[in-house]
């Protein structure tokens, strides 16, 4: 059940924001200002609506989809490469390198997500592209420290072992014996971040910080919308469904390969 559940979510907005221009060939960001802040399921040119300019809000609901999806995704993929590399050179060759990255690590989970969030908009300032490197670089522990305690438990193994003795050379003990045997965690990881990404990138963008307001983005419409709650909540309210529906989906998706990779942790139902 979880895996349908969090496959038609997660499938179904992806679809849509594949398609979207085939969806609205118009556009999303055509004003009518005629129509401005029209009510949802009244007129079905838009039926979720217009926001104060008269732009559909369906449409922008879409399209902020592929922001979000592009940041979740991207972000992952970079946090992935950067902390597994990390993770299999610290937990295999221990030592000064160990307790370098392990320090640094240390100290970076100590900072304060929003502050080092704040520094390094700052410093380097916002758009797409840094928010990105931002969630990289705040995410990429996690996975080099999942990484170095799987590969601790696993280098002393005797087919590690084995294959030092036959002169088997480091990387390729590193990429062909032993990053095969700790995907499984890394991937139900990489899952649960691209849900908690699209979340960060929202809230990023809502105060200010993230992608750029004329973007639109899932957080940028929702802080387009907060001045209109009591007049014309579904500015506000579809977007957010949307974070709702795809981080759910996303979810439900990690704990069903959770349960899958790992039958002994599986929960009774």
């Amino acid at each position: 059940l979880e895996f349908i559940l969090g496959a038609l979510l997660t499938g179904g907005i992806c679809l849509a924001v594949l398609f979207s221009g085939v969806l609205f060939p118009g556009g999303v960001d055509k004003i009518d200002l005629m129509a401005r802040l029209t009510p949802p399921f009244v007129n079905w040119a838009h039926p979720l609506g217009t926001d104060p300019l008269g732009r559909d809000v369906l449409a922008r609901v879409v399209a902020g989809g592929k922001i979000s999806l592009l940041v979740g995704l991207t972000s992952v993929a970079g946090a992935v490469v950067v902390g597994v590399v990390m993770g299999l050179v610290s937990g295999y060759y221990r030592g000064f390198w160990d307790m370098l990255v392990m320090r640094f690590a240390d100290v970076q989970l100590a900072l304060p997500f929003i502050l080092l969030a704040i520094t390094f908009i700052a410093i380097v300032g916002g758009g797409l592209g840094n928010t990105i490197i931002l969630l990289i670089v705040s995410q990429w522990v996690q996975y080099a420290r999942l990484v170095r305690g799987s590969v601790l438990s696993l280098r002393e193994r005797e087919f590690i072992q084995s294959a030092r003795a036959i002169g088997v050379r480091d990387y390729k003990i590193l990429f062909q014996h032993l990053l095969p045997n700790l995907i499984g965690p890394v991937i139900v990881l990489m899952t649960l971040n691209v849900a908690n990404n699209i979340l960060l990138e929202s809230s990023l963008t809502f105060l200010g910080l993230g992608v750029d307001p004329t973007i639109p983005s899932w957080g940028g419409m929702l802080a387009d919308g907060r001045t209109y709650l009591q007049t014309a909540w579904w500015v506000s309210v579809f977007p957010g469904l949307a974070i709702l529906l795809t981080v759910l989906g996303l979810n439900l998706l990690g704990d069903w390969l959770r349960d899958s990779l790992d039958p002994t942790g599986r929960t009774s139902r």
